[in-house]
Parts: C-alpha cells; sequence; structure tokens
C-alpha cells in the first residue's frame, strides 16, 4: 500500500512515518515501479508499535531496543543463519518481558491520572449544578 493509504490506517502523519524511516524504525518492504515506498500490513503492524508505544512514554531508543528484539526473535528459525543460541534467545525473551512489565506499569499510571481527571470534571460539574 502507499504512504497515505499508511498513515491513514495508523492514524500517522506522512511526515512522522517519513521521520521514522529516516530513523530506520520501519523499513517500506518495496518499491513501485516509480520508486515511492510501499508497506506491507507488516509494516503497518511494526509503525502501531511504535505509535502505541509513544503514548506510554517509551523513548525512541528504547522502541528501536523492542523492535529490534522482536525481529530478532521473529526470525529465529532452527538450522538457519537467524538461529539464535538458547542464552540469546532467553535474554531477548527477558528484555520484551521487560517492557510488557514497563507498559502494564505505565498504563496503571495512566489509569490513575484518568481516574483523577474525571473526578475533578465531576466535581466541576457539581459546582455549576443549581441546587
Amino acid at each position: 500500500m502507499q504512504l497515505r493509504e499508511v498513515a491513514a490506517r495508523t492514524e500517522l502523519s506522512l511526515r512522522t512515518i517519513r521521520q521514522y524511516e529516516d530513523m530506520g524504525l520501519v523499513v517500506p518492504s518495496a518499491a513501485s515501479p516509480g520508486g515511492f515506498p510501499l508497506y506491507t500490513d507488516s509494516d503497518v503492524s511494526r509503525l502501531m508499535v511504535i505509535r502505541r508505544m509513544q503514548p506510554l512514554g517509551f523513548t525512541l531508543d528504547e522502541t528501536r531496543e523492542l523492535l529490534t528484539a522482536v525481529d530478532l526473535l521473529s526470525a529465529d528459525r532452527p538450522g538457519t543463519e537467524t538461529e539464535l543460541t538458547p542464552e540469546d534467545r532467553a535474554a531477548l525473551v527477558d528484555r520484551v518481558r521487560r517492557y510488557e512489565q514497563a507498559a502494564a506499569e505505565r498504563v496503571d499510571e495512566l489509569r490513575t491520572q484518568l481516574a483523577r481527571a474525571e473526578e475533578f470534571a465531576t466535581s466541576l460539574r457539581t459546582r455549576l449544578t443549581p441546587a
């Protein structure tokens, strides 16, 4: 799919997607005969991971680290060049697990903040409602 369709599906701006390309976070899987980048569903999924990490406060370096770990685990195939040693695989799984735990903690923090914001909004509505 073309860049505009990817932007619509991911709700990311064209500029943001190009920035991620420049940073090496996502690489279009193909190019059109005219040289325009083309993206696959896998590329869109990768962009969605990046987009979902942002509101949780993960840095771009942390995003890159997680994507690299996931890429290496996905490429791990017995009997191929990409086969990981058991130690390397365990280290990558541990790294991804730490990100999952950090994400869960950040989600809990956001839920607490949202609850406080909702309480505040409710208190304002209560003050504005005639007795």
